[in-house]
């Protein structure tokens, strides 16, 4: 994790939020999540009892492990290097379609996807532990305070279901009806399909709008948007037109009893400073802190870190 040794105190409500960066968080993994080696524009990756390899074109450096190691991979995707690009996958032996995951008291099932996602961005748990801590700390603070949190782009549900273990009312919002279905189904593998969880499968600037106009108001705000995507309608999300009016709704959607917001984007040409800006503008009169940088993943070894996206997030206390 980021040295905070030195960073600056929280601004008031009514101010704009204190500033850090750049920040790095960082994740070694866990028990079904290992980076095992990077080089010559791939990664090898271990995913429960799988070795998986898939373009990373930051892996720009020499290979660690020896060539038999990464020969012996349970799949290779091939195809177009893109982060929302398209290609195919290729298995050593009976690859089963799904195979169990999990991650604290959640259960998943990592999947083998088109775009060469598996289910899970695991540079993530570095957001999922420090939403976690914030629903804790505020439960102890007020234990009978609803705690809502609006989790947008919410792909296969980890972040929702994880604050709702600690007792959060959580909306999670994803345009694609295969999402949903998947999130639902992790649901169901942890045994928590009675916690308060709202799934909604809808464009997510729709749905942001019609809240505001609802008046209604969210404790934690997740927003983990792909470059490029469309909702159900066809509606088009591209992040670069379509980020800023969407953090300007979001911004009614806070209140100076609001906990959190968090922005991550990936594979998009441009610095974490951009965001950074985009998120103080928007969050101009919401004090607190504001910090942003890069989420990296380890290797086993600990020798290389690998950057996997740009992020942006602001605390209230």
């Amino acid at each position: 994790m980021a040295d905070t040794s030195n960073a600056p105190s929280f601004a008031p409500f009514g101010q704009p939020p204190s500033q850090s960066w750049p920040v790095i968080l960082e994740t070694k993994g866990w028990k079904d999540y290992r980076l095992l080696d990077m080089g010559r524009g791939e990664k090898l990756e271990r995913y429960g009892r799988f070795t998986i390899v898939r373009p990373e074109p930051q892996a720009m450096g020499v290979r660690n492990l020896k060539e038999g190691v990464w020969n012996r991979a349970d799949a290779v995707f091939s195809g177009d290097t893109e982060e929302e690009g398209a290609g195919r996958w290729k298995f050593a032996g009976n690859v089963p379609e799904t195979w169990p995951m999990s991650y604290g008291p959640v259960r998943y099932n990592g999947r083998f996807m088109s775009f060469r996602h598996v289910g899970v961005f695991p540079e993530q748990a570095a957001h999922w532990e420090w939403v976690n801590g914030k629903v804790r700390a505020e439960k102890e603070r007020a234990p009978d305070k609803p705690l809502k949190i609006l989790n947008l782009f919410g792909y296969t549900g980890l972040a929702s279901l994880l604050p709702a273990t600690e007792g959060a009312q959580v909306t999670h919002v994803d345009a694609s009806k295969k999402a949903i279905g998947y999130a639902r189904e992790n649901q169901a593998l942890s045994d928590l399909e009675d916690l308060p969880i709202r799934w909604i499968c809808e464009d997510a600037s729709k749905f942001v709008a019609r809240e505001v106009r609802r008046g209604n108001t969210y404790d934690g705000i997740i927003l983990d948007p792909p470059k490029y995507g469309r909702g159900p309608k066809g509606e088009v999300w591209d992040l670069y037109t379509s980020l800023p009016g969407m953090l300007d709704d979001l911004r009614q959607l806070l209140t100076k009893e609001s906990l959190f917001m968090i922005l991550t984007a990936y594979a998009i040409r441009s610095s974490f400073v951009s965001i950074h800006e985009l998120m103080a503008e928007t969050l101009a009169e919401q004090g607190g802190l504001l910090e942003s940088g890069e989420l990296v993943i380890r290797e086993e070894n600990g020798e290389r870190a690998l950057s996997t996206s740009l992020f942006s997030r602001w605390s209230s206390r």
